[in-house]
């Protein structure tokens, strides 16, 4: 159970309602989509720092080819 200020509660019910939804409908949807976007937001930062990393190959951006150049100058 949770608690709402009533002008926030009747702004709830009228968006609902113009939307064809339940109040609880409604309520799941957006925090479901809040916490949705919290992930992409996170993921859009990996994405950032993993293009990062690629555009400077000496410094881990291609670690797998470091080991294969590596391994066959041995």
């Amino acid at each position: 159970m949770i608690s709402f200020p009533d002008e926030l509660l009747e702004r709830l019910d009228a968006r609902a309602r113009a939307l064809g939804k339940t109040r609880s409908g409604l309520l799941q949807e957006l925090a479901r989509s809040e916490l949705d976007g919290d992930q992409a937001a996170r993921w859009a930062a990996v994405e950032e720092i993993l293009d990062e990393a690629a555009k400077h190959p000496g410094h881990g951006g291609n670690v797998a080819e470091l080991v294969r150049a590596d391994r066959q100058s041995h």
